[in-house]
């Protein structure tokens, strides 16, 4: 049987409310790949990063993941010049994860350096208040409630409305919960890699969010020869489609963040939405995680 299609994209995904009071749409967008291929820079095409981000918006995101990282500076930037003021669309950020090269990223969690990049991100974004801060990775070499502190510091001002994590353990999470409240991680998760699976389990336990980067599965499993491109052809769904309506199934809590720098792939994404995934399918997809 193939998946059925509800009314509206995004929307039939429903809602998550991030920290309890923040509803979004739970298919958002993730600002990484508007840069194109490299990923750093300016983008391959500007207008055209500009025409993506609006037409997300278009199709009904409500909710866009970006770091100061992503260029560096250059994502923030964009999403101000096309969505700026953002009405209900509410944006996510991060911090402590400097770039110096398309491949080269060095973990920087001193307390002085996160309030800065917090400082400038609000410029940048040109708001008052950040919906969601996150951590983007803890650093090792600086205590964590030294971290923790500048965002518990950044909400006790009025400059951060919620807190998340990225690329955290249980234990981590857990830590950092006795700092700050924790609205969301953002862990890498799809329907091929299921390493955080633990991480799901206790953020559906504790009402966190959960937010997969890397969402779409691809390579050889979505290849048209591999197993995922095999249910797609026969269901009609895109391999991309088939991964977020995994992902939308599989919990609650979930908040896949698909990035795209094309109109056509932004279009075909916000559609996973309106997959209702029947349990055979949802089970074959499920089963491409076992071990």
């Amino acid at each position: 049987m193939s998946p059925e299609r509800s009314a509206q994209p995004v929307h039939a995904s429903g809602t998550f409310a991030i920290g309890g009071d923040l509803p979004v749409h739970r298919l958002g967008y993730g600002a990484m790949q508007i840069l194109g291929a490299g990923r750093w820079g300016e983008p391959d095409d500007h207008a055209g990063a500009v025409a993506v981000l609006r037409r997300a918006v278009e199709l009904g995101v409500d909710f866009i993941d970006t770091a100061d990282s992503y260029g560096p500076f250059v994502s923030e930037d964009l999403i101000r010049e096309a969505l700026h003021p953002y009405g209900h669309v509410r944006i996510a950020t991060k911090a402590g994860f400097t770039r110096q090269g398309p491949d080269q990223w060095t973990v920087v969690g001193h307390p002085a350096y996160l309030r800065q990049c917090a400082e400038m991100s609000l410029r940048r974004l040109g708001v008052e208040t950040i919906d969601l801060y996150q951590l983007h990775r803890i650093d090792p070499d600086v205590p964590l409630e030294d971290q923790l502190g500048v965002f518990a510091a950044l909400v006790e001002e009025g400059k951060v409305r919620h807190v998340g994590l990225s690329e955290v353990t249980v234990e981590e999470l857990q830590a950092a919960q006795e700092i700050v409240p924790i609205a969301t991680v953002q862990n890498l998760y799809n329907v091929a890699n299921r390493q955080s699976e633990a991480l799901l389990s206790h953020c559906e336990a504790h009402g966190i969010g959960f937010i997969p980067w890397f969402p779409v599965a691809s390579g050889q499993i979505a290849a048209p020869d591999g197993p995922l491109g095999a249910i797609a052809e026969r269901t009609g769904a895109s391999p991309a489609q088939l991964s977020l309506a995994w992902l939308l199934r599989r919990s609650p809590v979930m908040l896949p963040i698909p990035g795209t720098k094309s109109l056509a792939h932004v279009e075909d994404n916000c559609r996973a939405a309106e997959l209702v995934l029947d349990d055979p399918t949802y089970a074959e997809l499920d089963a491409l995680g076992a071990p």
